[in-house]
């Protein structure tokens, strides 16, 4: 990394293995991290990597402000899944309730809703607050860029030329729903659509289409959006959803080379191998070509 880099990192982390990594990286590159971990998202195990580390209530904005002024964290990175199904249980904002800056922040979208709440537009007033406050956030795989997957074929099985027409053919609609904002994933067969992604996640996406294709051996696409901010929701796979893929049929998965983060590789790889998964990373020109 760069030697202009400041020495002490915010890090906003929520769910799952990759603020961890994230983590971890951050250290072995000399850095000091302050963590704010969201309630119900954040791996406890993350206390013992860094410097301090402090529970956040997800919509108490204004405390994670003060919290990285008080440290003096200028620099900050995000990273982990924030469960957004979670936004429309029954009194679950008890447990987040709101601050005085996240309720000036986010009227216009909870409250008099003339803004969206789309992945992007919450995410981005999200940053956009920070940096007005002194605090920019930079992709986490700027710290951890072998995250990134390489493109070709991930395991031993390679997509059938029947797979690649399903895989070609959910790459145009997992686009479609990026553009929009939607989301990422798509599950196809046949040249079928049997599951897009929204609100409740990719691996529910995956449920869905085997519930949908008892049959299995459809196929799922997961790509980035076209106007990606690499800053936030980057698409992401790793051993637990491929235990989802196979769990539920699933017989090929196609992800775009470059742009998605796979965690604990050599794992997601064994793991497809045992199961007779293909697993393959798309660049985008050579999709588009396929499709022509």
């Amino acid at each position: 990394m760069s030697e202009s880099r400041p020495s002490k990192i915010g890090l906003l982390a929520g769910w799952g293995r990759y603020p961890i990594v994230v983590a971890d990286a951050l250290r072995s590159q000399g850095h000091q991290v302050y963590c704010l971990a969201i309630k119900d998202h954040a791996d406890p195990a993350l206390r013992a990597r860094c410097q301090h580390w402090q529970p956040q209530g997800l919509a108490k904005l204004g405390a994670a402000i003060r919290y990285f002024h008080r440290h003096g964290v200028t620099q900050a990175t995000m990273a982990g899944k924030i469960h957004k199904v979670l936004i429309f249980r029954k009194y679950h904002w008890l447990r987040h309730l709101p601050d005085w800056k996240f309720v000036q922040t986010f009227y216009p979208h909870w409250i008099t809703k003339t803004k969206d709440r789309k992945d992007d537009t919450i995410l981005g007033t999200i940053v956009a607050t920070f940096a007005r406050e002194g605090i920019q956030f930079a992709p986490a795989t700027d710290y951890a860029p072998e995250l990134l997957v390489r493109a070709g074929n991930l395991t031993k099985r390679v997509p059938s030329a029947y797979q690649w027409k399903d895989i070609q053919f959910g790459w145009h609609l997992a686009k479609e729903l990026g553009r929009v904002d939607v989301g990422q994933s798509v599950a196809v067969k046949g040249l079928a659509v049997l599951a897009v992604e929204a609100v409740e996640g990719t691996d529910e996406c995956i449920r869905r289409a085997g519930h949908l294709c008892p049959s299995g051996g459809f196929t799922v696409v997961k790509v980035a959006k076209p106007q990606q901010d690499m800053r936030f929701d980057v698409p992401t796979i790793g051993p637990g959803t491929i235990q989802t893929l196979i769990e539920a049929g699933a017989s090929a998965l196609a992800i775009e080379a470059g742009k998605t983060i796979v965690l604990d590789q050599e794992e997601v790889v064994r793991l497809a191998d045992r199961h007779q998964l293909a697993i393959v990373a798309v660049e985008a020109d050579e999709a588009q070509r396929t499709t022509d």
